[in-house]
């Protein structure tokens, strides 16, 4: 009887929250995939629009999202996938957001889940299982980041780059400055929500097998994702970073300082220096830090 109550009230949530969910789904060049996600979407809740950002497509892409039924908002060249992200959560008009994929990996019957959970949480991110994830290759870096970005947030993060999460316009406009107009719109978001203090939750899932190829280059974007994550917590959470550098710069010095008194009976010019030098990243750290407390004081 308590079980069916708690599913009576789940399904009961994801029904009033869907009606006020704006889905937004960036798309370029997916008019293989598009229809069938915008009406299996449509089947699965009565959402208050699904919004398909045409990137600049050179294929049928938008028509086939509008004869699906959704709304579609074409950009005149292509941006990038995070340009069409914020093109779509400027125009959408329901107090919350879910951000899917058009390449049809995300099952519909998850979104109405991580839309349910709104009423507790800020974001809900869908933590794809590592068996669903795309190559080895891939699941290895997508590891490497989770394992930074809970490092420097001091919270785990079992999926820092899942672009379907669902969460709250107003919290978004927040931070759409900071999203890139490229790819990793997921990684800042994750981050600046976390850092910022909003209660944020990895609600497991799978992914299926996307249709077409994937547009991510491993390499230049591997990068670019790390760059941006440590873009992020340098403006939230900048000690996170000048902290264990300064550290390793002091250790080093003296372990050096300490190997030369030894050896050498006098303290070389290097070790003073490296200690010098962590005492000055420290302090930028220090002083980092309180002008992003003002920043985020400022900013509420």
């Amino acid at each position: 009887m308590a079980f069916q109550c708690r599913r009576w009230l789940t399904q009961m949530a994801e029904a009033v929250n869907a009606a006020h969910t704006s889905i937004v789904i960036p798309a370029f060049n997916e008019a293989a995939s598009i229809g069938a996600v915008v009406r299996d979407l449509t089947a699965a809740a009565s959402w208050l629009e699904i919004l398909v950002i045409d990137d600049g497509s050179t294929d049928a892409t938008g028509a086939t999202a509008a004869a699906a039924g959704a709304l579609v908002i074409r950009h005149p060249y292509n941006k990038g996938n995070g340009a069409a992200v914020k093109t779509g959560i400027r125009h959408a008009a329901g107090a919350f957001v879910l951000i899917a994929d058009a390449d049809g990996q995300h099952r519909p019957a998850d979104a109405a889940r991580l839309v349910a959970q709104l009423d507790t949480y800020d974001l809900v991110v869908g933590a794809r299982s590592g068996q669903t994830q795309a190559s080895a290759t891939r699941r290895a870096g997508n590891a490497v980041l989770n394992g930074l970005a809970s490092y420097l947030t001091e919270q785990p993060i079992p999926d820092l780059t899942s672009g379907f999460r669902a969460a709250r316009r107003d919290c978004l406009l927040e931070f759409l400055h900071l999203l890139p107009n490229g790819f990793s719109t997921p990684t800042t978001t994750t981050l600046a929500f976390m850092r910022a203090g909003y209660s944020v939750r990895f609600e497991p899932i799978d992914a299926d097998q996307r249709v077409g190829v994937s547009k991510i280059r491993l390499g230049p974007d591997g990068f670019n994702f790390f760059l941006i994550l440590l873009k992020v917590i340098t403006i939230f959470s900048p000690l996170r970073l000048f902290a264990p550098i300064s550290a390793a710069a002091f250790l080093l010095g003296a372990a050096y300082g300490a190997w030369t008194i030894v050896t050498q009976s006098h303290v070389t010019n290097s070790s003073v220096l490296l200690i010098l030098l962590s005492v000055v990243i420290l302090l930028v750290g220090l002083v980092s830090e309180q002008i992003s407390s003002l920043r985020v004081e400022g900013r509420r």
